[in-house]
């Protein structure tokens, strides 16, 4: 696998970077997660996380809205979910940024998310036997997922 490097050039003295690689979460749901909380506080952001993970609070899909229920509390929308593995994998990555954040001196509650990506990750190829000697691939998608926090000036 070769490097991978971030979307984005960000200022070091004022940002904060974390990236997570190979994730075996949907790319659908990394996707829809990452539009919502783009942008929003640090704390905000936690917050809104782990209400998703206790299932409080649904992730409006505004992309990948086919056949998808509707849920009540999302602002203007209709279709959502409640999208666990992926919340918390994120959230995982987001207290990564924030201990980058602590550890250069920078406050991590007063820093914003500036930027979030997801991108396709490596394909981990699978096969499932079956009958008659036969076969039928059964591939595992991976996501990567970058987040940069930034603070102080610059904010968007």
């Amino acid at each position: 696998m070769g490097r991978l490097r971030f979307c984005v050039e960000a200022d070091d003295e004022t940002s904060a970077k974390a990236m997570a690689c190979e994730l075996h979460i949907s790319r659908k749901h990394a996707y829809e997660i990452c539009n919502v909380i783009r942008g929003m506080k640090f704390g905000n952001a936690k917050k809104y996380l782990q209400e998703v993970i206790e299932m409080k609070r649904a992730v409006p899909f505004k992309k990948h809205k086919r056949k998808v229920g509707h849920r009540r509390g999302l602002n203007k929308w209709y279709a959502g979910r409640y999208p666990v593995k992926a919340a918390e994998a994120i959230l995982r990555l987001l207290e990564d940024a924030a201990a980058n954040a602590s550890y250069k001196g920078l406050d991590p509650e007063e820093m914003r998310i500036w930027h979030i990506a997801t991108k396709k990750g490596r394909t981990i190829r699978g096969i499932m036997p079956r009958a008659f000697g036969r076969a039928t691939p059964k591939n595992t998608e991976t996501v990567t997922v970058e987040v940069i926090l930034k603070g102080g000036e610059g904010e968007h």
